[in-house]
């Protein structure tokens, strides 16, 4: 019994403990290769590529705008004398024409009419009967009867209105039928904001502070190459894109002549042949990916959007 105690069971208790310190070396260090798990599939990022086709492209490009008077300026004295007589008053609408002032000259003496040199609200009259008056000086402020329209332009649509067409649609909801605006240019002011300005057809009745829609064809091509904005860097007038050679080679970069843009497509007018591959999206930036919908399993629906690089 001493020896049992003494001799046998501590050996005994050696001999597990070593067991067990090997099993778990074993474990750490020298898994069963059977027991590892089989390799999945791998999947690698492939960049999204689009084929240069034919089609058309039709450039038009609607803004919001509204109706605007024209602004006022000064009607000035022609002649230095003394004013005879002010035949109008503050406020008061008068007609191209329309005699506003007289004075008399003293060399040679003679009396000069001063009319309206258009029609429109005579304000800030600054003449009395009496006045001594020079040439050039402001006899009264004359706020034309003529209207524009002036819509507001996105800094991103700018390069769309390169040699932009000199007349435009109107449409003023509520109004007359839509009609023709010429003299359209683009205004930007010092605070970098843009606007496109058109003057309104004389015989057109509107009101200042309507609202209205100008709508303007900036250019259309049928059958010719075309490919999706989104694969061009630049984009007016010329831009890069990434030919694919389709070999796993990195893709070549090319510089191309670019047409009409709808802000979808864009012609391309030299650098790419029918059929080339290109990236869709131009390298560094995201695209978007489209929403997915399915039966989240209790009678309803749940959608996922993402981006992809």
């Amino acid at each position: 019994m001493v020896v049992w105690r003494r001799v046998i069971l501590p050996l005994v208790f050696v001999i597990v403990i070593g067991v067990a310190a090997a099993a778990l070396v074993k474990l750490a260090f020298f898994p069963d290769s059977a027991d590892a798990a089989p390799a999945g599939p791998v999947a690698g990022v492939a960049e999204p590529l689009t084929t240069v086709e034919r089609g058309s492209v039709v450039n038009e490009l609607a803004l919001d705008g509204s109706i605007a008077r024209d602004d006022s300026y000064p009607v000035r004295s022609e002649t230095d004398g003394t004013v005879t007589a002010v035949h109008v008053s503050d406020g008061a609408t008068v007609q191209k024409g329309q005699l506003l002032v007289t004075i008399k000259q003293d060399h040679p003496v003679r009396s000069i009419e001063l009319r309206a040199p258009e029609a429109g609200d005579v304000s800030q009259i600054a003449l009395v009967k009496g006045q001594m008056t020079s040439v050039g000086g402001e006899a009264l402020t004359l706020t034309p009867a003529r209207h524009h329209v002036m819509a507001t332009v996105q800094p991103a649509q700018l390069y769309r209105l390169v040699n932009a067409p000199s007349e435009a649609t109107v449409t003023i909801v509520g109004g007359p039928a839509p009609f023709s605006c010429t003299g359209v240019r683009v205004q930007i002011t010092e605070e970098g904001t843009a606007s496109v300005r058109c003057a309104v057809p004389a015989d057109q009745t509107v009101f200042a502070g309507l609202p209205a829609t100008v709508d303007l064809a900036l250019g259309k091509v049928d059958d010719a190459l075309v490919i999706p904005v989104t694969a061009v860097k630049g984009g007016a007038g010329s831009g890069v894109v990434w030919v694919d050679a389709g070999d796993g080679s990195e893709p070549e970069e090319r510089t191309v002549k670019l047409g009409v843009n709808d802000g979808e497509m864009v012609e391309v007018v030299e650098g790419l042949a029918e059929g080339d591959a290109i990236r869709q999206f131009v390298p560094g930036f995201a695209a978007p990916v489209e929403e997915v919908c399915y039966d989240d399993g209790m009678g309803g629906e749940m959608c996922e959007t993402g981006m992809s690089w």
